[in-house]
């Protein structure tokens, strides 16, 4: 059985779709003044050892420094944009079959501007460095686009909702096999959201109209039979879907619907020359 990993990476989600990406119209002059720094320096070899391996992006909120081992071009794009793959479309073959080493250092003062930040804006600047460095060595030129797509808007089960408010600052998101847990941020529900629609393979809309702070603790059964984690709606394997568990648990639903997706179109992208 796969283990599911929310990753906590993700501490302080932005709206990558948002965000304008390599290609896009040129910034006017208050936006330059509050663009993102760079990387100072970056090494980028193609890791041709183990493609089948494990991958890892290693990322502090605090820190202005990207390392990356055995990581596809689609997991850099995943990671940089805050999307999930489906929802990336078009580049070339290799972009998700050959892996890619990364060492990138940033200017060390770099650190005290992140630290003076919350996590989610110290963490979009650093989502901002990545595509600037996709643009700067793999040639990346992308644009942005609505489709209406199957989507699930979240939304208050009958009964009403079944968490408490949280009792800590900051925020924390973590999990494994089948289990969730995030608790202490300002619109909880929201990053509920976020994570949901990694496991479903849907965007999820958070619809409930509920914000604050709250404890969350989701355990399900996952399917590995389907696209996304616990993405049919009946039993599997004698424990609940995660659709009966967010019902059951948290008095919550998720609703199918349909609605406008942003999608990431990679119009190019180059192997970059490695050093």
């Amino acid at each position: 059985m796969k283990m599911l990993i929310v990753a906590v990476a993700l501490l302080g989600i932005q709206n990558g779709p948002g965000q304008q990406p390599p290609g896009a119209a040129k910034a006017t002059p208050a936006e330059a003044k509050d663009a993102a720094p760079v990387f100072d320096v970056a090494s980028i070899h193609e890791n041709r050892k183990d493609p089948s391996g494990r991958s890892h992006i290693w990322s502090s909120a605090t820190e202005g420094d990207f390392r990356t081992e055995n990581v596809s071009a689609m997991e850099l794009l995943q990671w940089a944009y805050n999307l999930p793959d489906s929802r990336i479309r078009g580049g070339p073959p290799w972009m998700r079959s050959a892996r890619f080493d990364i060492d990138a250092r940033a200017d060390p003062t770099l650190n005290d501007r992140l630290r003076s930040l919350d996590s989610a804006q110290a963490r979009e600047i650093e989502r901002r460095m990545v595509r600037s460095l996709l643009a700067d060595r793999f040639a990346l030129k992308a644009h942005q686009e609505s489709h209406v797509e199957p989507v699930y808007d979240l939304v208050v089960a009958k009964g009403g909702p079944k968490f408490q408010a949280a009792q800590v600052n900051g925020t924390t998101i973590n999990g494994g096999k089948g289990q969730m847990h995030i608790a202490g941020s300002d619109h909880t529900l929201a990053l509920l959201a976020e994570q949901l629609a990694r496991l479903v393979g849907r965007v999820v809309v958070d619809k409930t109209g509920i914000d604050g702070r709250f404890d969350l603790t989701l355990t399900w059964t996952p399917d590995e039979t389907s696209a996304g984690a616990g993405a049919s709606s009946g039993e599997n394997g004698g424990g609940p879907t995660i659709f009966t568990a967010l019902q059951e648990q948290l008095g919550l639903k998720l609703k199918p619907a349909k609605g406008p997706v942003p999608i990431l179109v990679v119009d190019q992208m180059l192997r970059p020359s490695e050093n």
